[in-house]
C-alpha cells in the first residue's frame, strides 16, 4: 500500500509516492498487471476523451497497450488498475471556492460508453438508491474540501448496482463538455459560476447557488444573514431529465472507427426542449488529426422518458452530410432499445454490442451484421439497394453529361459513349451482392432490373436537387437521398435515405491489407514474411490522437507495402496478405430475389383499381414517346403499352371532356359568368349523359367562344378576352377537325407530327453520310451560346437504334401500316404528314435504312389509288364487261387486281358478275397474247377464251449502242424504231390456243370424274374437232377456287393432295391437249390482312403433272417471261416477296448457290443473294417511264435487303413487254 500526504501549500504529492504508484516502462507494466489480476485497465493520468486508455484481459497483450498508453498522451503519468466489470460510470459535479467550501450539484451517469469514452450522459442519476447517491455526493465534497479545491470539478465514481457499493475513479479538475446536464437539471450556470468564485465570491452568495438552495437571488449585505450552511441545508430537487448525446465523426456500425473529411450541410433546429452544438474548421472539415466529437445534443423533460423521446426526434431531425461518417442514426436507434429505455445498461453494454457485429475495426469476415444493426433498419434490405442503385445511375448519368458539356466547351469531341442510358451497378449490402441495370428512360424516369432479369422492373423517378441530393420516388413513396461518399478500394459508396446512413461494403479482398481512414502508421507489429492467424493484429495507425490496431481478416503471409511514419490516405494499400486457404474466404451471396419488391416498407400496395382518364392516359403515352424518341430508353413493352394507351384515350369519347376542362377551369371568375355557365354545363353534361356512340361536340363548344368574342364590340376588352381564351380554343381547336370514332385523331397527328419534327430536326445533323466528329463541331459552331442544346441532340442522336425503331411505329400508326386503316385515318390534316415523311424518306446512311423505307414504302403506295378507289374502278369495268363492253382501256390503265380479286368476288352475288371479273383478271394476265372468242357460261361458272402470241418486235438492233438513260430514250424515241420490220424474228401467223377457267367451291368439287370430263367438254381437242398439237400440249386450265383457306393449310399440303387428283385423271387432261393446270386460292382468313394475295398453284404436262414449284404464286401466263429456268440452273431458289403496281410486277427471290455450280467456279461468293424480277407492260416507252420502273424496283430491292440482311451480289432484271401488236 502507498500512504502520502497532501501538501495543500504546493498542492501536489511527494514525488516518491507518485512515483511508487506509476509505472515507467512495459516490463513494470507486465509485473504489476500480473500482480493485480486481469483484467486490467491501463490509463495515462493526462489523457481523457477515449484516449491514453486500454483495457487488457491477457499478459501477452500489456506491452502493447502501455505503448499504445505512452504514445496518445506523451509524458503522462501512467497507472494501472483492476478493471470493475459491469459497473455504472456515475458522476458527481462539484464547485467548490477558495473559503473552503464546496457543494455538490447533482451528477450525471455516463455509462454508455464505447471505448471508454462517453457517448451518452444523463442526469440526474437514477441507479444509485438516494442514500447511497447522498453518500457519493458527501465524498466527492469531501474530497475538495480535503485538497482545499477551488473551482468546478467532477468526481467520478464506477458504481456496482448488485452490492450497491461505489468506487474512486478521479477527480476532473475542469468543466466538462457535458456540463450542461447539470445545469439543466439545478439551473445554475457552471461558467459564470466559475467566473464569481475566481473573482472571489463565496458560493453562497452566488446568484444561481442561493436559488438552488431555496433562498432569494440577490441580498442586499452580505453578513451573517445571507450565509447558507451548503452541508445541512438541502437543495431543491432536480428540474426534471436531461440526456445528452455526442455527435462524433465515427463510423458505428464499423466499432466507431474514426472518420475525417468535409461536411456539406449540417442541418439541426434547437427547440425549447432540445439544443445542441457543433464545431468543426473554417473550411468545414474534421481533420484526421482532430477530436471525433464535433457536436453535442441535450434534451431534457419532466422524467427520464419525456428527455429520451425529445432527443429521438431531434437525432432523426438532424441532418449531417459530408464525407465523414457519424453516430446519428446508429445513436437514435440505440436509445430506443429496451434496455436503455429500462436502464437495464452499464460501462460495458455498447462495446458488447460493438463486439457482437464488429471484430476491431474490420467487420467480422466482411460482412456479418448482428442484432443491433438489424433493429436499426426501418427499409428493408432490398429497397436500400434499389434507392442506392437509382442513386448511384442518376449520379453517373449527371456526370457523364456534365463531363461531355466540358468537352464540347474546350472545343474536344466528346466520347458518345457519355450519352450511354443504361448503367449497371454492383451494391453490396450486409453480404449480399446486388447486380442491377439501372435504364434511363425519361430525363428523370430510370427502370431498375436485377442483372439476368431484364423482365422484372422497378420504376422510379429520379430528380437531382440544387443542393446535390437526389429526390426518389418509387411507388408513389418519396424519399431524399445523398450521396456521403462514393467509396475506394477500401470503402464501399456510403449514402443517406431519408436521414438514415446506408453503407455499402467493398468487394471483399482480403489479399489487400488497407486502411479506409486517414491516418499514419505508426508501428508495425509484425516483420514481412510473418505468418499471421486471422484476427491478429499486424500494426498500428494513428487516427485523431488514437491509436488503433488493425487485424488480419485471414490466416496467411503477410508482405509489406508502406513503411512507419507515412502518411496513409482511405484507400492507401498497407500489406499484402497471402491466403493459406483462398478457397475457404467468405464470398458474397449473389442476389437471387425479384425486383419488384414491396416498395411500402412491409405494407402492400394498395389494389384498388384507379379510373384511368383519357387525358392523362394520352399525355403519358405522349410523353414515353417523345422520350423515347429524345435518346432515353424505351422498352418493347413499354413502347406497345404506349401505343395501346394512345389508341385507348383517341378512341375515348371523354378525352376532349378533360382535355378541355383543364384550361376551361382557370377562366372561372376570369370570363363572363353566363358564358362559363354555359361551358361548363356542356361539359359537366356529356360526362354524365356521353354514351358510347356519343362524341363531344366541340364545334359548338368552340363557335360558342368565338362569338362570345364577336359580340364585344370594345375593342380592350375583346383583346383581353381573346388573350383569355386561346389556350382553350388551342385546346378545342383539334376536336373540331375529327371525324370518324376517334375524336382524338387530329390531336394524336398533331402531336405526333411534332414528334416525327423533332426527331428530324435532331438527325438532319448526322445523316447522309456525315462523320460524327463534323456533326458535332458544325453543332458546336451553331450553337456556340448554348451547349445545352448540342447535348440534348447528341443525347437524341445516341439513342438512334432506338428511337428509328419508335419512328418508324410512329409513322405506322399515321399511315395505318401493313394496309390496316389507320386510327388517325379521321384526322383533318393527315396530309400534313407527307412532307415529314419525304424528308425520312430522303435520309442517307445505313442508320436511317429501316425508317427510311418504311417512309418510302408509305409514299409510294401514297402515289397509288387507293384500294376503294382500285375497287371501285374494278367494279365499274367489271358491270361495263358483263353488258358486253370493250375493257381495252382499262386494262391499258394497268391498275393492280390481283390483290382485289377474292374481296370484290365475295362482293358479287350475281353468277354473271363474277365470270366478268374472272374474265377481267385473266385479260389483264394475257395483255401481251392475242385474246378471242370469250365464252362465259353462268350455269357452270365456266369461261373459256382462246389466245395466241403477238408478233414479236426489237426495239433495238444488236448494234445500238446504250451506255445509259439517255441512250435508251434516244433510241426508243428515234423515229420509226418501232415500225422496223428487217428485225422481227417471226412473221408467220401463231396457232391458237383455249383456254378455261372453272369455278369451284371447294376441292372436294373436283375429285370426281364427271367434274374434269364436264370441264375438258370445252377443249376442242377432247371432243376430237381439232387434232392435238404435234410439238406438244398446248391448252390452259385454271380452276378458281372460291372457298377461303380457312383452316390455313400449308400449300404444301394442298399441293400434294391436288397431285394426287390430276395424277388419277392424267388420260383425259392429255386428251385434252392441256400444257398446264393453274389453281387460284383465296388466302384471305378473318384476322389475317384483309387484302393478301392469292395463291397459285401451277401443274405442268411436262412434269407429270407434278407442281413447278419455281413458279408458285406466279401467274402461268408470266412465268416465261421471268426467265427463272436458266436462274435455277446455279441456284436453289426460295420467293421472298410479290408486289405489284400499275405498271410493274414484282417478284423477289432468295438464290442460294448450288453445291454443283460453286465446283465449276469455286471462287465465287457462296452466300446467298436477292434476285428480283421485274415484268412491266408499257404502254409508251420514255425515260420517265424507265425511270420510275427503276426506282419502284430499286426500292423493292432496298426494302428486302432491310428485312433479309442479305446485302451483297444482289440482281435486278427487268423485262418490259410491249403491248403493241
Amino acid at each position: 500500500d502507498i500512504i502520502a500526504q497532501y501538501d495543500r501549500s504546493t498542492g501536489q504529492l511527494p514525488a516518491e509516492a507518485y512515483k511508487a504508484g506509476t509505472i515507467s516502462n512495459a516490463t513494470e507494466a507486465h509485473e504489476a498487471a500480473v500482480r493485480i489480476g486481469f483484467p486490467i485497465m491501463i490509463k495515462a493520468s493526462e489523457g481523457g476523451g477515449g484516449k491514453g486508455i486500454r483495457m487488457v484481459d491477457r499478459a501477452e497483450d500489456v506491452a502493447n497497450a502501455y505503448r499504445q498508453v505512452c504514445g496518445e498522451v506523451p509524458g503522462s503519468p501512467i497507472f494501472i488498475m483492476r478493471l470493475s466489470t459491469n459497473s455504472r460510470h456515475l458522476e458527481v459535479q462539484l464547485l467548490a471556492d477558495e473559503y473552503g467550501n464546496a457543494v455538490a450539484l447533482n451528477g450525471r451517469d455516463c455509462s454508455v460508453q464505447r471505448r471508454h469514452q462517453k457517448i451518452i450522459e444523463e442526469g440526474p442519476p437514477t441507479a444509485a438508491p438516494a442514500d447511497v447517491w447522498d453518500q457519493m455526493e458527501k465524498a466527492a465534497v469531501a474530497l475538495a474540501k480535503a485538497v482545499g479545491y477551488a473551482n468546478a470539478g467532477t468526481v467520478e465514481y464506477l458504481y456496482s448496482e448488485p452490492d450497491k457499493k461505489f468506487y474512486f475513479l478521479e477527480l476532473n479538475p475542469r468543466l466538462q463538455v457535458e456540463h450542461p446536464v447539470t445545469e439543466m437539471i439545478t439551473k445554475v450556470n457552471l461558467p459564470a459560476a466559475q467566473l464569481q468564485v475566481a473573482m472571489g465570491i463565496k458560493l453562497y452568495n452566488i446568484p444561481d447557488i442561493r436559488t438552488l438552495y431555496g433562498e432569494s437571488r440577490f441580498v442586499d449585505t452580505y453578513d451573517e444573514k445571507s450565509v447558507i450552511d451548503l452541508d445541512t441545508v438541502q437543495r431543491q430537487p432536480a428540474n426534471g431529465h436531461c440526456i445528452a448525446v455526442r455527435i462524433t465523426a465515427e463510423n458505428a456500425e464499423a466499432g466507431f472507427k474514426p472518420t475525417s473529411g468535409g461536411i456539406q450541410e449540417l442541418n439541426f433546429r434547437s427547440t425549447p426542449s432540445v439544443w445542441g452544438y457543433f464545431s468543426m474548421d473554417s473550411s468545414g472539415s474534421i481533420h484526421e488529426y482532430a477530436d471525433s466529437q464535433f457536436g453535442h445534443l441535450f434534451a431534457n423533460g419532466n422524467d427520464r422518458e419525456e428527455a429520451r423521446r425529445n432527443m429521438v426526434l431531434a437525432l432523426k431531425e438532424l441532418s449531417i452530410r459530408g464525407d465523414i461518417s457519424t453516430t446519428v442514426d446508429y445513436i437514435s436507434q440505440l436509445i430506443e432499445f429496451d434496455d436503455f429505455v429500462n436502464n437495464n445498461i452499464d460501462t460495458a453494454w455498447l462495446d458488447k454490442l460493438i463486439k457482437a457485429n464488429v471484430d476491431g475495426i474490420g467487420l467480422q469476415g466482411g460482412m456479418i451484421k448482428s442484432q443491433s444493426t438489424a433493429k436499426m433498419s426501418t427499409m428493408g434490405n432490398e429497397i436500400k439497394a434499389a434507392i442506392g442503385a437509382l442513386v448511384v445511375a442518376c449520379d453517373s448519368t449527371s456526370t457523364d453529361e456534365e463531363q461531355f458539356l466540358n468537352a464540347l466547351k474546350m472545343g474536344q469531341l466528346p466520347s458518345p459513349t457519355l450519352l450511354t442510358m443504361e448503367r449497371s451497378v454492383e451494391l453490396i449490402l450486409d453480404g449480399v451482392k446486388y447486380n442491377f441495370v439501372a435504364t434511363r428512360n425519361g430525363p428523370n424516369l430510370f427502370s431498375l432490373a436485377a442483372a439476368g432479369s431484364p423482365d422484372k422492373i422497378v420504376s422510379a423517378n429520379v430528380r437531382r436537387l440544387s443542393d446535390g441530393g437526389f429526390l426518389t420516388d418509387i411507388g408513389g413513396k418519396s424519399r431524399v437521398a445523398y450521396i456521403t461518399s462514393r467509396g475506394d478500394a477500401a470503402s464501399g459508396i456510403r449514402i443517406t435515405i431519408g436521414g438514415v446512413t446506408v453503407s455499402f461494403s467493398p468487394d471483399y479482398d482480403p489479399t489487400s491489407l488497407r486502411t479506409d481512414v486517414a491516418g499514419k502508421l505508426v508501428k508495425k507489429l509484425v516483420e514481412d514474411g510473418t505468418h499471421l492467424e486471422k484476427g491478429e493484429a499486424y500494426c498500428e495507425i494513428e487516427v485523431m490522437k488514437m491509436f488503433m490496431p488493425l487485424k488480419a481478416p485471414e490466416a496467411g503471409i503477410i508482405t509489406w507495402q508502406n513503411n512507419e511514419g507515412a502518411a496513409l490516405a482511405p484507400g492507401d494499400l498497407i500489406a499484402g496478405l497471402e491466403l493459406d486457404n483462398p478457397e475457404n474466404v467468405a464470398s458474397t451471396i449473389a442476389y437471387k430475389g425479384n425486383v419488384e419488391v414491396d416498395i411500402s416498407d412491409g405494407e402492400k400496395p394498395s389494389t384498388t383499381t384507379v379510373p384511368r382518364r383519357p387525358n392523362l392516359l394520352f399525355r403519358n403515352a405522349l410523353e414515353a414517346l417523345n422520350s423515347g424518341v429524345s435518346g432515353y430508353s424505351l422498352s418493347k413493352d413499354r413502347l406497345e403499352n404506349a401505343f395501346s394507351d394512345l389508341l385507348e384515350a383517341v378512341t375515348d369519347a371523354l378525352l376532349p371532356v378533360y382535355c378541355i376542362d383543364e384550361p376551361l377551369s382557370v377562366l372561372s371568375g376570369r370570363l363572363d359568368a353566363d358564358l362559363i355557365a354555359s361551358l361548363n354545363n356542356d361539359i359537366s353534361s356529356f360526362k354524365t349523359g356521353q354514351n358510347e356512340k356519343s362524341q363531344f361536340p366541340a364545334k359548338e363548344f368552340y363557335q360558342k367562344i368565338t362569338d362570345f368574342g364577336d359580340s364585344i364590340s370594345d375593342v380592350a376588352e375583346k383583346s383581353a378576352f381573346n388573350a383569355l381564351v386561346t389556350p382553350l380554343l388551342e385546346t378545342t381547336l383539334p376536336y373540331t377537325r375529327s371525324s370518324g370514332d376517334a375524336i382524338g385523331s387530329e390531336r394524336a397527328l398533331q402531336s405526333l407530327l411534332t414528334t416525327l419534327r423533332n426527331w428530324i430536326d435532331v438527325e438532319r445533323w448526322f445523316c447522309d453520310g456525315k462523320s460524327y466528329a463534323d456533326a458535332v463541331d458544325n453543332l458546336r459552331k451553331s450553337n456556340m451560346d448554348n451547349y445545352e442544346h448540342v447535348l440534348q441532340v447528341c443525347r437524341t442522336h445516341a439513342g438512334l437504334k432506338s428511337s428509328s425503331g419508335i419512328v418508324t411505329s410512329i409513322i405506322d400508326v399515321i399511315t395505318g401500316g401493313n394496309g390496316n386503316r389507320s386510327i388517325l385515318a379521321g384526322a383533318h390534316s393527315v396530309g400534313d404528314a407527307v412532307p415529314s415523311l419525304s424528308e425520312i424518306g430522303s435520309m442517307g446512311g445505313s442508320q436511317y435504312a429501316g425508317v427510311a423505307l418504311r417512309a418510302r414504302k408509305f409514299l409510294l403506295q401514297e402515289s397509288l389509288p387507293s384500294i376503294e378507289e382500285r375497287k371501285a374502278r374494278i367494279s365499274e369495268a367489271t358491270s361495263f364487261l358483263s353488258s358486253s363492253g370493250d375493257v381495252n382501256d382499262f386494262v391499258e390503265e394497268g391498275v393492280p387486281l390481283t390483290d382485289v380479286f377474292y374481296p370484290l368476288l365475295s362482293e358479287f352475288s350475281d353468277n354473271s358478275k363474277k365470270l366478268a371479273l374472272t374474265e377481267l383478271y385473266l385479260r389483264k394476265l394475257y395483255r401481251s397474247q392475242v385474246l378471242t372468242d370469250f365464252e362465259r357460261n353462268s350455269d357452270d361458272m365456266s369461261l373459256k377464251f382462246t389466245f395466241a402470241s403477238k408478233t414479236s418486235e426489237r426495239i433495238f438492233s444488236a448494234s445500238t449502242p446504250v451506255t445509259s438513260m439517255t441512250d435508251l430514250s434516244r433510241a426508243i424515241s428515234r423515229s420509226g424504231s418501232l415500225q422496223r420490220l428487217d428485225d422481227l424474228a417471226d412473221s408467220d401467223t401463231p396457232p391458237s390456243k383455249t383456254a378455261v377457267c372453272k369455278m369451284v367451291q371447294s376441292f372436294k368439287d373436283i375429285e370426281s370424274a364427271t367434274f374434269f370430263d364436264s370441264v375438258l367438254q370445252s377443249f376442242p381437242q377432247y371432243v376430237g374437232t381439232v387434232p392435238r398439237c404435234a410439238s406438244g400440249p398446248t391448252n390452259s386450265l385454271y380452276i378458281v377456287m372460291l372457298e377461303e383457306n380457312q383452316s390455313q393449310e400449308s400449300l404444301d399440303s394442298i399441293s400434294k393432295n391436288v397431285v394426287g387428283i390430276l395424277q388419277s385423271f392424267r388420260q383425259q387432261l392429255d386428251e385434252a391437249d392441256i400444257r398446264r393446270v393453274s389453281f387460284l386460292i383465296s388466302n384471305r382468313n378473318g384476322e389475317v390482312e384483309e387484302y393478301p394475295l392469292p395463291s397459285i398453284l401451277t401443274y405442268r404436262e411436262k412434269l407429270g403433272y407434278e407442281e413447278d414449284s419455281l413458279f408458285r404464286n406466279i401467274d402461268p401466263a408470266h412465268a416465261y417471261l421471268l426467265d427463272l429456268s436458266r436462274l435455277s440452273n446455279n441456284f436453289n431458289i426460295n420467293l421472298l416477296d410479290s408486289k405489284q403496281n400499275q405498271s410493274l410486277n414484282l417478284h423477289l427471290y432468295k438464290a442460294t448457290p448450288r453445291a454443283e455450280a460453286l465446283v465449276v467456279d469455286k471462287k465465287a461468293n457462296q452466300s446467298p443473294r436477292i434476285y428480283v424480277r421485274g415484268l412491266s407492260f408499257i404502254v409508251e416507252f420514255s425515260s420517265t417511264s424507265f425511270e420510275k420502273l427503276l426506282v419502284d424496283a430499286l426500292n423493292a430491292l432496298d426494302i428486302a435487303v432491310h428485312e433479309y440482311g442479305l446485302t451483297v451480289d444482289n440482281h435486278l432484271f427487268l423485262n418490259l413487254v410491249s403491248d403493241h401488236e
